[in-house]
């Protein structure tokens, strides 16, 4: 499972022209999934997003995670995150898991976050064609990937 974490200032979700989700201070999630993702990968995933100190505090240093700023939180699945561009030109996306095994995968983060962080957070719509907007604070973007755990 991967996710790439981007700190915002404010961002949103639109699908067929309509708002899905809107947030200020937080975090955007784009999160992609592969066959071999499990609940393991989730667990550690939520709780390792959740506690990453990249807000500032007080003094202006990356000290504060999601949780101390009381921030918000989009979570968006993007199966490109697993685009393998190792030959050619065209990425391919045979890791990227299908529908049938990315959605429930991607329903049970949702409702892990939401859990461990204790409010809604804001989600796209599964498989759609989604308008992303984001206003990147920092700007600070992190990827974090659960079978590389660095």
């Amino acid at each position: 499972m991967r996710a790439v974490l981007q700190r915002v200032s404010e961002a949103s979700v639109t699908v067929d022209h309509k708002v899905c989700a809107v947030i200020h201070e937080g975090l955007l999630i784009l999160l992609g999934i592969e066959d071999d993702d499990n609940e393991e990968d989730i667990d550690w995933l939520c709780r390792k997003i959740i506690n990453m100190r990249i807000f500032n505090d007080e003094d202006g240093v990356m000290n504060d995670s999601l949780r101390d700023v009381g921030g918000d939180a989009i979570v968006v699945s993007q199966f490109t995150l697993h685009a393998s561009t190792k030959k050619g030109n065209r990425p391919s996306y045979i890791k990227a898991a299908k529908p049938e095994v990315a959605e429930p995968l991607y329903l049970k983060f949702i409702d892990e976050f939401e859990g461990n962080l204790g409010k809604e957070v804001g989600v796209g719509k599964f498989g759609a064609d989604m308008k992303v907007s984001l206003l990147n604070d920092g700007p600070v973007t992190i990827l974090i990937d659960s079978k590389n755990r660095e």
